[in-house]
């Protein structure tokens, strides 16, 4: 559930960049407009983070027609030292609870 500006929290334990990485595993093909409605940012953050999920090589765009969808690359680290023994995969699993 998206809450307003003035109902978001202060902080939240997870990046922006994680937020959008988890919209685009629930549905690889999600507008960036709906993309940024969810997590609470813009829709020109929302391209930045997925310029650089991509650049990292997290994700990988293919084009659908005249839709981008993304394809994540689960088998990769996460990138904190403290979280680089578990991979992305593990993030979306947690969240998501698939498998």
């Amino acid at each position: 559930m998206h809450k307003g500006k003035a109902d978001a929290p202060e902080w939240t334990f997870l990046t922006n960049h994680a937020h959008v990485l988890l919209c685009l595993a629930r549905d690889p093909t999600m507008r960036v407009r709906d993309i940024a409605a969810a997590v609470g940012i813009t829709e020109r953050a929302v391209q930045r983070i997925i310029a650089a999920l991509e650049a990292a090589g997290y994700v990988e765009r293919v084009r659908t027609g005249r839709r981008n969808a993304y394809r994540i690359h689960g088998a990769l680290s996460l990138r904190h030292p403290l979280e680089q023994h578990r991979r992305i995969e593990d993030l979306i699993r947690l969240v998501h609870g698939e498998s």
